[in-house]
């Protein structure tokens, strides 16, 4: 094959290499080293996460009037765009590269062919792990709609290239590219290509994307978990009882579908182990990708071990799920997680929500940040990124939400909000919530245990407004409200109020886009 019509004149083009192939040349380049588990183990280098503040969208004709620009969809010029691509595939021209043809979206009609060209091999078996893989009758004839350029060598010189500081991760709707330089993180490939479908499915297909997990039950029952990270969407949607859709990123039709985006999975392995997260942990083999973990002088991994990263992860295709829905599509769902991980411990640890009170929750995004998890974070701080997943959504978050609402409506989705975060007091003083509640919570609601709404049954909270179970099988009864779970009544209220503020001043922003319902769905009561 040839890359002259990307420009870029390569002394080797490896294309379509098996993971074998690719976990070899990372070794032998002493890239990466294999794990005892058989796994290729690699350091990402200076960037361990995604850095939203080098995340650019072209302006030009087609997104001047529909991205909601801002801190989250910053724009970049036509002009500097191609200066920017040009010196990239110089950069990359006379090296050796890694080429994989594959594609997006498992539901057929919504199919996006994509082209990943990469400067390293391990970002190859990374698309490899997380993009769909075609047959090769597929790759007779492929043509790509979209190309990702990745080069995590190249540096920008932030004052001649437009950009922030040396990487940046830049989408072009007009030459369909995602140009990705000056990081190594992995993610910020996949999350170019989930961020270009935000706005190509609402746009051109009138398709709702999310960021959420999803499985289905043996009668065919769909079950949806948005959340952010760390907030339990992969590891709650692993369930050996229901088949696995997919752990980030869906589509949800008008043809009453959900179908995954992804061929894999990107899961976090902090604290990872085999009596918790049995499916995760034993996904872990030969063809997965671990990075920026620690290993001991056998290969073997300290999953407890932070020294580089609190986002240490993993990547591996969806087939090392035993378990797993094929094709990875769905029917309507039946029930909606809203997964928050509430650092201030007052959230209930489940609730049912109204629809007014589903799309308050959609649009503000609420989860935590604790200390370690950001440079400077000493304490909690609420955190909210709308629809669950700003940073990769081009179009204003009522467009997302509206269009939930409708969906959720039309096909009678029960919604719950659970808190995977702390409960007997905030962070510090209270403890995690045990993933054995969470997961019985959860089984009630697609067993039908918790599915009807009954005012004898439900207790509704007094600052939130949201109704929490009085029981639920598995459960102690005394966890299911938070204010029990406190020594200190005024103090838990004091957080609780605390919290609601936060949530109000957070909705301001897009009180002007949404209707006096949905307004009316957050916190009604301020501390005084």
């Amino acid at each position: 094959m040839s890359l002259d019509r990307y420009g870029i004149k390569p002394s080797q083009i490896y294309y379509q290499l098996s993971p074998q192939d690719l976990q070899r040349i990372t070794v032998e380049n002493n890239q990466g080293v294999t794990a005892s588990s058989g796994a290729l183990a690699v350091n990402t280098g200076e960037f361990t996460g995604r850095s939203p503040k080098d995340r650019f969208i072209v302006k030009d004709a087609i997104t001047e009037d529909k991205i909601w620009w801002g801190d989250i969809n910053i724009p970049f010029s036509s002009d500097d765009f191609d200066g920017l691509y040009d010196k990239v595939t110089a950069y990359l021209s006379g090296k050796e590269i890694f080429v994989r043809d594959c594609y997006a979206c498992a539901d057929k009609a919504y199919k996006l062919n994509i082209r990943v060209i990469n400067e390293y091999p391990w970002s190859n078996m990374f698309a490899y792990n997380m993009f769909l893989r075609p047959t090769e009758e597929e790759l007779n004839g492929f043509e790509p709609e979209w190309t990702v350029v990745n080069a995590p060598g190249f540096m920008a010189d932030a004052k001649v290239d437009g950009t922030r500081q040396h990487n940046f991760a830049i989408l072009n709707f007009t030459k369909k590219i995602a140009l990705i330089g000056g990081t190594g993180y992995t993610g910020e490939i996949k999350k170019g290509i989930f961020s270009a479908l935000n706005f190509i499915l609402p746009v051109e297909k009138n398709t709702l994307p999310m960021h959420c997990s999803a499985n289905v039950g043996k009668d065919g029952d769909t079950a949806i978990f948005f959340g952010l990270s760390g907030t339990g969407k992969t590891t709650l949607s692993t369930d050996p009882n229901r088949s696995l859709i997919g752990d980030d990123e869906h589509g949800w039709t008008n043809e009453n579908s959900v179908f995954n985006f992804e061929g894999g999975c990107y899961a976090k392995v902090i604290n990872l182990s085999r009596t918790k997260e049995p499916e995760i942990f034993d996904a872990i083999k030969f063809g997965a990708i671990l990075e920026n973990v620690i290993l001991d002088d056998n290969g073997v991994v300290d999953f407890k071990n932070t020294s580089i990263t609190q986002n240490t992860r993993v990547s591996y295709p969806i087939h090392h799920i035993e378990n797993i829905k094929v094709p990875s599509v769905g029917k309507n769902p039946k029930n909606i997680f809203f997964l928050t991980a509430d650092a201030f411990g007052v959230i209930p640890p489940i609730s049912k929500l109204t629809p007014s009170q589903a799309a308050y929750h959609f649009i503000s995004g609420y989860t935590a940040k604790v200390a370690g998890t950001e440079a400077g974070i000493k304490k909690p701080q609420p955190s909210f990124s709308a629809c669950f997943g700003a940073p990769f959504m081009p179009l204003h978050p009522a467009k997302y939400a509206e269009m939930l609402s409708a969906k959720m409506i039309e096909a009678g989705v029960n919604v719950w909000l659970i808190n995977t975060g702390w409960t007997g007091g905030p962070y510090g003083v209270g403890k995690r919530m045990e993933l054995k509640y969470t997961r019985a919570m959860i089984h009630a609601v697609l067993n039908g245990d918790l599915g009807l709404y009954n005012y004898d049954d439900y207790h509704i909270h007094s600052v939130f407004g949201v109704a929490q179970p009085r029981s639920c099988p598995g459960v102690p009864t005394r966890v299911l409200s938070p204010r029990k779970t406190w020594d200190d009544d005024e103090a838990y209220y004091t957080m609780a109020f605390k919290l609601t503020n936060a949530f109000r001043e957070n909705f301001k922003k897009f009180e002007a886009h949404c209707t006096e319902e949905i307004r009316r769905g957050g916190p009604q009561r301020y501390a005084f």
